[in-house]
C-alpha cells in the first residue's frame, strides 16, 4: 500500500520512525546486510554489537556508572568521549532493536562540550553526575522533543493536546534534578501502548524484542528500556513501574534494578496512564549493570533536595548503609511459589542459587507464607481497571490508532462504566488492610530469624518466566515496598528440563507451564527480586550488593568443583 492511501494514524507513525533514523549521524548506519545478519541472529548482545563499534567505544561502554564517572573525574576520559560512545552505542542499538523513540545525541555532545570546558576551567565537576550519559522511558518531558509515551496522538503535543504552549517546552523535574548533578540525557526509551502491559509493543516503533534472546521479549512497560540496557547502549536510566514495569524488563534482560516507595523520586511533570488514579502509584525506577550504579543515582538525586521541589516528595535525606554490610548475619524469606503460577525450571534454579549462596556466607533462610499474593493482585486489577479503560480509548481516539494485539482481550471491548465511587473507597479499606496485615506478618518473624530483628529482605521471582509472562511483581506496588532485582544466571536447556510429570495448579498454571520449551529460553536472563519494607532504599541496595558478592563467590566455587 502506498503511504498516501495508508491511514492518517500510520503516516504520522512512519514519519516519527522516518525522524529518529535521520537523527543518527550517517557514518552510524548500518548497511542492508548487517540488518539482515542481525534479523539471523540469536543474541545481539556481546560479540555481536560489539563488532560494529571500535575498541574506545567498547572500553567505555562496558563501564558501569560509577567507573565511568570517575574516570570523567580523574581525566582518564572527557564527557565528551563518554558521550559520543553511548551515542553511538545506542543509535546501533535502535537500528538492530527499535528500542528508541526520541534520540537528541547532538543536544547531548554540546552539553558534555560545556561539561568539559568547566573541567579544564575549575580543575572539578559539577556533580557526581558529571558527564553521565542518561536514557530516559518516554514519559519524561525533555525540552526540544517529543513525549509520546507510545500514544501516535500524542505525538507533536503536550500529551495529547495541541496548542497549549506546552509542546516540547515542560521538562520533568527529574530531568532538572539530574541536569543539576551533572548528567546528560540523551535518548528516550520505548514503552508499550497504554503503559499497562508486560511486554513492549506500540503503534509506532513496534515490538520490542529480548536483544539477549531475540525470539522472547523484552518485557514491559519499561522494555525499549530494558533492551538499550542489555545492549549497553546507556550506563543506566530511568522507567516507571506500577505494576513491575521497570522489574520485569530489568529481570528479562539480565539487568539490576530498584523500584522505590512513593516519595523518594519525583514523578513530577511525568506523563502518565490514568493520572488520577493515585491509590497505587507509578513511581520512578532505574536500571543499570550494577547495584552501586543504582545507589549512585539514588544518593545523588537525594542530594538535590527533591522535597524542595516536588511537595509529593519525603524529607528523607540519603542514609548511609555501612552498619548493614557489617552485620554477621542476614535472615532472608524466601517466597519460591505464590501458590498460582509455579516458576519455570530456570527461575526455580535461579531462586534454589540464591538460597545456597546466601547460606555458604553463613545467611539464614526462612520459608515466607505472607497474606495471599493473589489478593493483592486482585486489589491491584480493580484499581488499575477502575477507570472502565476511559483514559487509554480517549488517548487512542487522538489518531485512530488501534490497540496493539496484546491488548485487545482487555480493552478491545471499552470503555465500560468507571467503578462506582463507593465501591472505590471499599476498595481502598481493602489495601489498608491487607498492608496492615503484610507487616503484622513481617514483623511476626522476629522469632524465627534468630538476629534479634525480622526478616531483613524476601526474595522472590520477579516472573514465573525467564520472559513473556509477568506475575508476582504487582504485590510489592500494592504494598509500596521497595523492591531491588539481581541477575543470577541464564535458562540451560540442558539442565532445565520439562518436567513431565509437574501436575498444575490451576488452569493458568497449566497454560504457564505448557508455554515452557527448554530450547526456546536456553541463555535467557534469570533474574531474582529482594523485596523490602516502605522507604528502605538504602537497605534493599546494600543488601542487593551483599546478595551478588555472595553469588559470585558461590559460581566460583561451583565452577572450581
Amino acid at each position: 500500500m502506498r503511504e498516501s492511501h495508508l491511514p492518517n494514524w500510520q503516516r504520522i507513525a512512519s514519519m516519527k520512525r522516518a525522524a529518529i533514523h535521520d537523527s543518527i549521524p550517517k557514518q552510524w548506519l548500518l548497511d542492508n546486510g548487517t540488518l539482515q545478519r542481525c534479523k539471523e541472529q540469536k543474541k545481539l548482545t556481546g560479540s555481536f554489537i560489539e563488532g560494529l563499534l571500535d575498541p574506545e567505544t567498547v572500553e567505555i561502554t562496558t563501564l558501569d556508572s560509577v567507573d565511568i564517572v570517575e574516570k570523567i573525574r580523574s581525566g582518564n576520559f572527557t564527557s565528551l568521549q563518554v558521550m559520543r560512545a553511548f551515542c553511538w552505542r545506542a543509535a546501533i542499538s535502535h537500528q538492530l532493536n527499535g528500542c528508541l523513540l526520541e534520540y537528541f545525541c547532538d543536544d547531548a555532545m554540546i552539553r558534555a562540550e560545556q561539561l568539559d570546558d568547566y573541567y579544564a576551567k575549575h580543575n572539578k565537576t559539577v556533580g557526581p553526575l558529571h558527564g553521565l550519559p542518561l536514557s530516559l522511558k518516554d514519559q519524561f518531558h525533555v525540552q526540544g522533543v517529543d513525549t509520546s509515551m507510545g500514544y501516535v496522538g500524542w505525538l507533536n503535543s503536550y500529551e495529547g493536546r495541541k496548542g497549549t504552549g506546552k509542546e516540547k517546552v515542560v521538562e520533568s523535574e527529574l530531568i532538572r534534578e539530574l541536569r543539576s548533578l551533572g548528567g546528560i540525557p540523551f535518548c528516550k526509551t520505548s514503552p508499550v501502548q497504554t503503559l499497562w502491559f508486560g511486554e513492549t509493543n506500540n503503534n509506532i516503533m513496534g515490538y520490542s524484542k529480548n536483544p539477549v534472546n531475540q525470539g522472547l521479549s523484552s518485557g514491559g512497560s519499561s522494555g525499549g528500556e530494558g533492551a538499550l540496557q542489555a545492549m549497553k547502549g546507556s550506563p543506566i536510566g530511568a522507567g516507571t513501574d506500577i505494576g513491575g514495569s521497570v522489574s520485569i524488563p530489568a529481570s528479562f534482560c539480565g539487568l539490576y534494578s530498584i523500584k522505590p516507595s512513593h516519595g523518594r523520586i519525583s514523578y513530577q511533570e511525568a506523563a502518565n496512564s490514568s493520572p488520577g488514579q493515585m491509590i497505587i502509584n507509578s513511581v520512578v525506577g532505574f536500571m543499570s549493570s550494577s547495584p552501586r550504579s543504582l545507589q549512585l543515582m539514588m544518593a545523588s538525586l537525594m542530594s538535590t533536595k527533591p522535597w524542595m521541589h516536588d511537595p509529593e516528595i519525603v524529607k528523607m535525606p540519603w542514609r548511609d548503609s555501612e552498619e548493614l554490610r557489617q552485620r554477621d548475619q542476614l535472615c532472608f524469606g524466601i517466597f519460591a511459589s505464590d501458590g498460582i503460577v509455579s516458576p519455570h525450571p530456570p527461575i526455580a534454579r535461579a531462586l534454589q542459587m540464591t538460597v545456597e549462596a546466601l547460606e555458604a556466607e553463613g545467611h539464614k533462610v526462612i520459608i515466607w507464607n505472607p497474606p495471599s499474593h493473589s489478593e493483592a493482585s486482585k486489589i491491584h486489577s480493580a484499581f488499575t481497571d477502575a477507570d472502565g479503560g476511559a483514559d487509554v480509548h480517549q488517548q487512542l481516539k487522538l489518531s485512530g490508532e488501534p490497540l496493539i494485539p496484546e491488548l485487545r482481550p482487555y480493552f478491545a471491548n471499552g470503555p465500560v462504566p468507571p467503578m462506582p465511587l463507593l465501591d472505590f473507597y471499599d476498595l481502598c479499606l481493602k489495601r489498608k488492610d491487607y498492608r496492615r496485615r503484610y507487616l503484622e506478618y513481617w514483623m511476626s518473624t522476629l522469632n524465627q530469624t534468630g538476629t534479634g530483628r525480622p526478616v531483613d529482605g524476601v526474595i522472590l521471582p520477579v516472573a514465573p518466566t525467564a520472559a513473556v509472562i509477568p506475575a508476582y511483581a504487582s504485590t510489592t506496588n500494592v504494598l509500596d515496598f521497595t523492591a531491588v532485582v539481581i541477575p543470577v544466571t541464564t535458562a540451560d536447556s540442558k539442565i532445565d528440563v520439562f518436567n513431565h510429570s509437574y501436575r498444575p495448579l490451576n488452569e493458568l498454571d497449566r497454560q504457564n507451564w505448557q508455554a515452557y520449551d527448554p530450547e526456546k529460553y536456553d541463555g535467557a536472563p534469570c533474574g531474582i527480586q529482594v523485596m523490602g519494607r516502605r522507604l528502605e532504599e538504602e537497605k534493599m541496595l546494600s543488601i542487593s550488593q551483599i546478595i551478588a558478592d555472595a553469588l559470585h563467590n558461590y559460581k566460583q566455587q561451583s565452577s572450581q568443583m
